[in-house]
């Protein structure tokens, strides 16, 4: 038989519970806007993945927070942010020594590690880990049309909260997030390059127009004009005049072409 005060207590308890994971996603729903409108304010690969990487280590205390991309040949990741040390920007990385990562990678599947002094894949990086106290490591993919091109790297402390199934899906959210940015900033840069090389190949075709107007219109003045120009004529002249005239011909096509 069950008495009223037990039925009223799990009552309670369930209420409590369900209070904490709205709360929970509340958390979650917030930090999401936030990283949402600061990626979204840039186009620069840099600050995308620097601004996940110290929002996901701020918001859950965490040992580390890293942000890897990955290379050609699939035997190396570049290490491009770093929570606990911002100045890291482009680090190449050994996968042998990042088997859940490697894993991660080879997958496409969140790799969840909950106790890491007791997984046999980290046998060899066991006294490091156990040094830094460190309880889990999660590693959640950064996927573009089906294919990681990265991951997020994460690890908490051992005395920290243990990461829950909500913390899991919401950074999967963050990496979703984080694909889309660079995919765009991937495309402005592109955008970029090609203007700069469209820039700079009309401006050698005009500076290339000039120069052969200028040639022209020189020669026609020579011609016009019945004085010796051969040999003796040009050992008269300085080196150093003819390479100062040099030099001013050459700015004067150069404002020429560029129209200033």
């Amino acid at each position: 038989m069950i008495t009223p005060g037990l039925s009223t207590q799990d009552d309670i308890d369930r209420l409590s519970a369900r209070v904490q994971e709205l709360e929970q996603e509340r958390r979650h729903l917030l930090a999401v806007i936030e990283i949402l409108q600061e990626i979204a304010g840039s186009l620069q690969f840099v600050d995308i993945v620097q601004s996940v990487a110290r929002r996901l280590g701020e918001a859950f205390g965490l040992d580390r927070s890293s942000i890897f991309l990955t290379e050609r040949g699939g035997r190396t990741v570049r290490l491009v942010a770093s929570f606990e040390d911002p100045s890291i920007r482009n680090y190449v990385v050994d996968l042998e020594r990042y088997p859940e990562l490697r894993q991660a990678l080879q997958t496409g599947q969140t790799v969840h590690i909950d106790d890491v002094a007791n997984d046999t894949t980290l046998r060899h990086a066991r006294g490091a880990l156990l040094t830094r106290r460190v309880k889990s490591i999660t590693v959640i993919p950064i996927a573009w049309r089906g294919a990681p091109i990265g991951a997020i790297f994460l690890r908490t402390f051992r005395d920290g909260a243990p990461f829950s199934e909500a913390d899991v899906r919401f950074c999967q959210v963050v990496a979703s997030l984080t694909a889309r940015a660079l995919r765009n900033a991937h495309r402005f840069e592109r955008l970029q390059e090609r203007r700069g090389e469209s820039t700079a190949h009309r401006t050698r075709e005009k500076e290339r127009a000039a120069l052969v107007g200028y040639l022209r219109r020189l020669l026609e003045q020579f011609a016009e004009r019945e004085t010796p120009w051969g040999e003796d004529a040009l050992a008269r002249a300085s080196a150093e005049e003819i390479e100062r005239l040099v030099g001013v011909t050459m700015a004067v096509i150069s404002q020429e072409a560029t129209g200033r």
